[in-house]
């Protein structure tokens, strides 16, 4: 009787495992087949797929950040209540004076454009005045406008945005620390763009070095040109002194009459000393002219 009563249940058990079998069985064939084309599959495309990520993951580009989402950081620290700056003390104030006037000294609009020399103009007023919200607002525009700006004025904005950084990182620990994050998102975005203007310039932009010709306080740039003009001029001073000696060597010693011989020794000697002058002169230009006609060839080359 124990047996009759288990035959239902295990043909149910082995009418279940049927399906699963026919689909296991089904199933073989796929995953056979899929490993065989996968495995035909030439390693050397994995291998380079891997060597192109890691070389775009350790380029410069991709861990620099940038200067838009580094100006955002600078205008959500400028989130501040209404009355913040109003309520700084007396000493706090006067820095954030100081930061005012770091932003917009010099000449702003040459160096930063017209649109952000007047937005920095403006926010520097906003400071001056304490007016918190104006200033939030200004400088919520510096991440639309850098997208505009030049490496050069990029470059005028870092080096406002740094100064005007550490006059915010004076002010200390006040209330909770808003100062300090203002300072902070200046100065790390300032920096960012100050060095952007050295991955902007191409080569034709850059300056080539020029050498300088000091003369105590007064100093000369040295160019072909005037290597080539100072040339004519020690050629024409050599020519002068030539002549000169020339003219003195002419007259005989015979000529020269005095009342005594005190006053004819006197004579020799000084002309002797105007003929060593004017021929050593003339030597000594030679020499310059010689000497700044190579310089400017040598400059030419280099320019070229």
């Amino acid at each position: 009787m124990a047996s009759l009563h288990l035959l239902p249940p295990l043909s149910k058990f082995c009418s279940s495992l049927a399906p699963l079998s026919h689909q296991h069985a089904s199933r073989t064939p796929a995953l056979t087949s899929l490993s065989f084309l996968n495995s035909s599959k030439p390693f050397p495309s994995k291998s380079f797929a891997v060597h192109f990520a890691l070389t775009e993951s350790d380029s410069p580009q991709s861990l620099e950040p940038e200067p838009q989402a580094l100006l955002q950081e600078v205008a959500d620290s400028f989130d501040l209540p209404p009355d913040y700056f109003a309520q700084l003390p007396r000493d706090l104030r006067l820095d954030l004076n100081d930061a005012a006037f770091d932003l917009s000294n010099g000449p702003i609009m040459d160096e930063c454009g017209q649109e952000l020399g007047e937005t920095l103009l403006n926010l520097s007023r906003a400071w001056e005045l304490s007016d918190t919200s104006t200033s939030h607002s200004l400088v919520s525009k510096l991440p639309l406008l850098v997208a505009t700006l030049t490496g050069t004025a990029k470059s005028a904005l870092g080096k406002r945005l740094v100064a005007a950084g550490r006059r915010f990182q004076s002010m200390g620990q006040y209330g909770q620390g808003e100062p300090q994050k203002i300072a902070k998102a200046m100065i790390t975005a300032g920096r960012v763009l100050c060095a952007s203007l050295t991955s902007t310039v191409t080569d034709e932009q850059v300056k080539e070095e020029s050498r300088m010709l000091k003369f105590g306080e007064l100093q000369v740039e040295l160019t072909p040109d005037k290597a080539n003009i100072g040339a004519v001029i020690g050629f024409v001073f050599g020519v002068l002194s030539w002549e000169i000696a020339q003219g003195i060597q002419s007259i005989p010693e015979s000529s020269l009459q005095y009342a005594n011989d005190n006053a004819l020794l006197l004579a020799k000697s000084l002309r002797g000393a105007l003929l060593a002058l004017f021929y050593s002169s003339t030597l000594l230009s030679a020499f310059t002219s010689i000497g700044l006609v190579l310089l400017g060839i040598q400059l030419k080359s280099k320019k070229e």
